[in-house]
């Protein structure tokens, strides 16, 4: 009982502190505390570690060298501070199998979870540190050479950086939770996975903007003090749902491929 205090204490103090420093807005920091508990509740503190791996690499990489960063944008619905819709879209689905895992201990969603959590920071990594690529980024629907910061757009420092970002998690996951070397390797390939399915939505469905005054392809509904234009995607499918349905169609991959062959 009084572990279980302290580290609920230790959650929200760590969300305060993520608002404080401007990595998460005021609705972010209650999504942050939703979605700690709801891990701790499923996976304990171990989980723990491994969505805070997520979050702080996550930050580090979005802070890091973020002036270059400050044209694309321009491009992006958000920046580096996250708010509730960002956190739920990046930690929902592992909060959810948190919470199914602890009503019913079965391995399977451990195996979401995780997966989870590595397309998280697949895709975070290869937006943040791709975005970094001397040269403009390939856009997959016509394979020709576009702005950086265009959902569906992809590069080989960018696809590099997301292999790492999946990797890191499904080692720290096979330590922690005593994966066999298959498991971590599903992990590894479907956290790698979910990135490229975030492309793909990214460049066929995800919604597009145009600003009427400056004429920018933005991610924004709003530019230059005006309502934009939708010129491409669907209602509603933001980046904030892209990534929620990518990191989910991930993990119901992985968990399906595993109770397939076992």
């Amino acid at each position: 009982m009084m572990e279980a205090v302290l580290i609920s204490g230790m959650i929200i103090i760590a969300s305060f502190v993520g608002y404080k420093d401007r990595s998460l807005t005021k609705s972010g920091a209650f999504a942050a505390i939703f979605v700690g508990l709801a891990v701790y509740l499923g996976f304990g503190v171990k989980g723990l570690i491994l969505l805070g791996t997520f979050f702080a690499s996550s930050s580090s990489w979005s802070k890091y060298k973020s002036s270059d960063k400050r044209k694309i944008e321009e491009k992006l619905a958000k920046g580096a501070t996250r708010d509730w819709r960002q956190v739920a879209a990046n930690g929902g689905a592992a909060a959810l199998f948190s919470i199914i895992y602890y009503f019913h201990h079965v391995e399977l969603w451990l195996i979401g979870f995780v997966v989870c959590l590595a397309s998280a920071n697949s895709d975070t990594w290869a937006s943040e540190i791709g975005s970094l690529s001397k040269n403009n980024p390939i856009y997959i629907r016509t394979f020709k050479r576009i702005e950086k910061g265009t959902s569906g757009a992809i590069s080989l420092l960018g696809s590099s950086a997301a292999l790492g970002g999946s990797l890191l998690i499904s080692l720290i996951s096979m330590w922690f939770f005593q994966l066999t070397i298959f498991e971590s390797s599903i992990v590894f390939l479907l956290g790698f996975l979910g990135n490229i399915i975030d492309t793909l939505i990214g460049a066929f469905y995800q919604q597009e903007f145009k600003c009427k005054k400056c004429g920018i392809q933005t991610e924004k509904r709003v530019h230059c003090g005006l309502t934009t234009t939708r010129t491409k995607g669907f209602p509603f499918v933001d980046n904030d749902m892209v990534n929620f349905i990518s990191g989910l169609t991930a993990a119901i991959i992985a968990i399906g491929f595993i109770h397939l062959i076992d």
